[in-house]
């Protein structure tokens, strides 16, 4: 196992890091939204199926993410103030639990209001368990405020990059990108190895 004095995490995490970010992305962008009537009308079925797919993808993903976290090693973090440090951890673990959270409010709902899940290729997974309308209709509604949810964390967790990037100027944002992606080491991180 490489040392805890790394600057870069390994491929395998930046792999679960940015495929989780774009099929989270995706599945937001081709979410149904709206009424369980229009979710599941049949000209809508395509974009249910594709949003389903991808929800299912982004689960299995945060699932082996959170197990090789586990075990992978991390760079170590840079010395910031300890408000930094809490907002950092609090951002990270919110976005953790919110993907897992929307695949399975997505889950939960769809079969309690009886509605299978659909994915691509024509796996269909029917409910194994009665309906209970009101609560997967509740159940949908809270999987929408937290597609919304995750979006914004999302962006407030590429904005704490880019200022760590752009101000701070440490290696934050360059420890999660592949080694072939050319983005110069700012000035201080340099100077300060000497």
């Amino acid at each position: 196992m490489p040392t805890k004095t790394r600057s870069r995490y390994g491929a395998v995490s930046q792999a679960f890091h940015w495929l989780t970010a774009m099929l989270a992305l995706l599945a937001f962008i081709y979410g149904p939204g709206g009424s369980e009537q229009r979710v599941y009308l049949p000209q809508a079925d395509a974009g249910r199926h594709l949003h389903e797919t991808l929800g299912g993808c982004v689960f299995v993903l945060a699932i082996l993410r959170l197990l090789w976290r586990a075990v992978a090693t991390r760079p170590q973090p840079p010395a910031v103030a300890r408000w930094m440090d809490v907002a950092a951890s609090l951002v990270q673990y919110g976005l953790y639990l919110l993907l897992l959270a929307l695949p399975l409010t997505a889950i939960a709902g769809a079969w309690l209001e009886g509605h299978p899940l659909t994915f691509l290729w024509g796996l269909r997974i029917s409910p194994p368990f009665a309906p209970s309308h009101d609560l997967g209709l509740t159940l949908s509604a809270i999987h929408g405020w937290l597609g919304d949810i995750i979006m914004w964390l999302a962006g407030l967790h590429a904005a704490a990059a880019l200022y760590h990037h752009l101000v701070a100027k440490d290696e934050v944002l360059i420890s999660m990108l592949p080694r072939w992606f050319a983005l110069k080491k700012n000035a201080r991180s340099t100077s300060a190895r000497g």
